[in-house]
């Protein structure tokens, strides 16, 4: 079973991705800050990582530099996930290693396939 580890302080947004995820047969793991998640990949080694860049502690580009900086973590697939779509997000979120970019609110219907993109 593939893990995703989902990086995100909305409880509303967590529990969405969480369901949606879960239904569609993956595990996942939880940090609700920035400095969580980076702890997180760290021990956990998931197969994906989901980062919302609006995060307490340590926000989503530092936490992601930090991920693919590290030896055991920096392999790992990382997509932004935001709500801050503004122009030069997209490439601020790349610049700091982000392999992907899916703005919210998330379609649900297509969530799933635009993961599974990063997940092959």
């Amino acid at each position: 079973m593939k893990r995703i580890l989902v990086v995100e302080d909305n409880e509303n947004n967590l529990y969405l991705f969480r369901t949606i995820l879960q239904k569609s047969g993956y595990e996942v793991i939880e940090a609700r800050d920035g400095a969580e998640g980076v702890e997180l990949a760290v021990k956990e080694k998931p197969d994906l990582i989901l980062m919302d860049i609006q995060l307490p502690v340590l926000d989503g580009y530092k936490a992601t530099k930090k991920i693919k900086t590290t030896e055991e973590t920096k392999n790992i697939p990382v997509i932004a996930l935001t709500s801050y779509a503004m122009v030069g997000d997209r490439e601020k979120a790349m610049d700091a290693g982000c392999d992907g970019y899916i703005e919210k609110p998330i379609d649900p219907e297509t969530f799933i396939a635009e993961i599974e993109k990063y997940l092959a």
